[in-house]
């Protein structure tokens, strides 16, 4: 008795008052007592009982935590840890005041970034079989530079089809009313959390209750594709199109944070993240295919993985007839045929895999990714956009699925797409720098941008593998896009550095000097400090053709470059 001495109201909640106290029996320590609206009323007093059963178990570094529950004069308190700081909604208002009473969102990279830090409260929830059901800004408190989830008043048993369920129109997902909540609605009510707080959505009580407004209509949504892909995901109408878990969640949001704020300080990204979905990139060259894309990493939970982790067989056709007979089929069996599938070129088990996978799974997306490959592989590049396009929407903070969307817009003539998209992941990951940057290169240069090419070139640095097949493309885009010898002079000084053989070095100078030859006209041209006349360039083109023939090993190539040399070479009359 008398344990709290209640000094005033905090505020009022769905299910009630809210009181700021001090426990006199614990050190006068500040407490919150959660009071009912009408104890006569069933469900608010049974919810009251059902928090004093199982609250107490919660115990997690960002959840408020649950003192006790009390009685008094027939009314009933929870007493829960007091949190100061003030909520979201609260940081919300505060940015509203000082924009002079228009409403300032939060930086996009801020509110995912507060999203990420709370999303493990949910996932101890969840893991506990309760679910929280009242999500939005105003139950999330910032203390410093950390964040508590509080008001559990809501929180439920994931089997409990009994007592009333509590949330707030606008983040409450569409099916709570008939078929009750379930982590998929507490995914949903994180959504529109996050809609709300990044961007302004009139409306997202009424009009778009249940539904993300069109993203040309908000610019955080039309700035970054990413984000926008992934509300949607989370706020689906069907519970089952959303995110399975809060962590799966919470690892997408983390791949569109760092992707917001790659692109936005602009620059190469110098590091990277490993995937743990697919493995990196191996492009080595300008040449693209599929088996350059990122691979799909194993399930090592999978039952057949230690079966598929022992059939080491470097033959796709033997290791093909292996997969046809496993001890058991499983998805990853399935995955696996997929592959050895595309490296046969068998398109008829690759397609019968892909069907295997989707009738078992429709929400399978490893199989849409093996059927983007298979379109790949025989040209049929809508197929291959479609399918990667619905990858990423079920893949937002991946930039896999992004990198073979560009190959296919690329080659889908949809080029403004496939640059947008090379850039983002050259901005965001390091891996992903040198195919972006020959796809960038590839756009540019096809359209005549030789600057733009170069540019895009610029960006694979010495250590990649495929820097000096960069140094090969620059050369041959200085030539053929060039229009003066300062291009060629460029061109020059690009093989100085290139480390080439003895074959292609002496093949690009004589490509040099045959343009030069061009641009001459009978007269002459400065390649750098030097100027050379057009009997320069024909004597210095004579000798480049007859040492390339000696290096030749073929003997018509030798015969044709001592023809080419023979036709160049100044003559005069004695």
């Amino acid at each position: 008795a008398n344990q709290y001495e209640v000094v005033g109201p905090l505020a009022h909640g769905g299910m009630g008052w809210i009181y700021l106290a001090r426990d006199k029996n614990v050190s006068d320590r500040w407490v919150v007592l959660k009071g009912l609206l009408n104890t006569g009323d069933a469900d608010t007093l049974k919810a009251t009982i059902s928090e004093q059963q199982f609250l107490a178990q919660v115990e997690h570094p960002l959840i408020v935590e649950i003192y006790n529950f009390v009685t008094h004069d027939d009314n009933g308190y929870i007493v829960m840890e007091y949190v100061g700081g003030r909520s979201l909604k609260q940081l919300l208002k505060q940015r509203m005041e000082a924009n002079g009473g228009s409403y300032d969102p939060l930086p996009v990279a801020q509110a995912l970034a507060f999203l990420i830090e709370i999303l493990p409260a949910f996932s101890y929830l969840h893991d506990l079989g309760l679910l929280y059901c009242d999500f939005k800004p105003d139950n999330v408190i910032q203390v410093g530079d950390s964040l508590k989830l509080i008001d559990l008043g809501g929180v439920r048993r994931a089997n409990d089809d009994e007592s009333a369920i509590y949330g707030t129109v606008g983040y409450q997902a569409p099916e709570v009313a008939q078929a009750g909540a379930t982590v998929a609605s507490d995914i949903f009510t994180i959504g529109r959390t996050l809609m709300v707080l990044c961007a302004e959505v009139p409306g997202y009580q009424s009009e778009f209750e249940f539904s993300i407004p069109p993203a040309e209509q908000l610019p955080a949504f039309a700035q970054y594709d990413s984000l926008y892909r992934l509300l949607l995901k989370c706020c689906a109408r069907d519970p089952n199109d959303r995110f399975n878990t809060a962590e799966e969640l919470r690892q997408q949001m983390l791949g569109v944070l760092r992707e917001v704020v790659s692109t936005t300080s602009g620059g190469t990204a110098t590091t990277s993240v490993s995937s743990p979905l697919f493995e990196s990139p191996t492009v080595s060259g300008n040449r693209f295919d599929w088996q350059q894309l990122p691979q799909l990493r194993r399930d090592p939970t999978d039952p057949q993985a230690d079966w598929l982790n022992a059939l080491d067989l470097n033959d796709p056709v033997d290791r093909l007839g292996h997969l046809m007979r496993p001890p058991a089929l499983s998805t990853e069996v399935l995955l696996a045929r997929c592959v050895a599938a595309l490296e046969t070129g068998n398109q008829r088990v690759l397609d019968q895999a892909v069907h295997t996978l989707l009738t078992e799974d429709p929400w399978e997306w490893r199989a849409v990714w093996m059927a983007g490959l298979g379109a790949l592989l025989r040209g049929d590049h809508g197929t291959a956009l479609s399918s990667f396009n619905a990858v990423y929407g079920q893949l937002p903070g991946e930039l896999a699925p992004k990198l073979a969307l560009a190959v296919a817009c690329e080659l889908g003539g949809q080029q403004d797409v496939a640059e947008s998209l090379y850039r983002i992941c050259a901005a965001t990951d390091a891996n992903y720098v040198a195919p972006a940057g020959f796809g960038l290169a590839r756009i540019r240069a096809a359209r005549g941008d030789l600057t733009g090419s170069l540019a895009a070139l610029e960006l694979i640095p010495q250590t990649s593998r495929g820097y000096l097949e960069s140094q090969k493309l620059k050369t041959e885009h200085l030539i053929a896009l060039g229009n003066d010898g300062a291009h060629l002079a460029e061109a020059l000084k690009v093989l100085q550095h290139a480390r080439l053989d003895a074959k292609s070095q002496l093949s690009f100078e004589a490509s040099i000097h045959e343009k030069a030859l061009t641009l001459a006209s009978g007269g002459a041209v400065k390649l750098g400090t030097t100027t050379l006349t057009e009997g320069d360039l024909r004597d210095r083109l004579e000798a480049g053709y007859r040492r390339l023939a000696k290096l030749s090993a073929d003997a018509a190539e030798r015969a044709e470059l001592v023809d080419k040399a023979n036709a160049i070479r100044v003559w005069s009359l004695l």
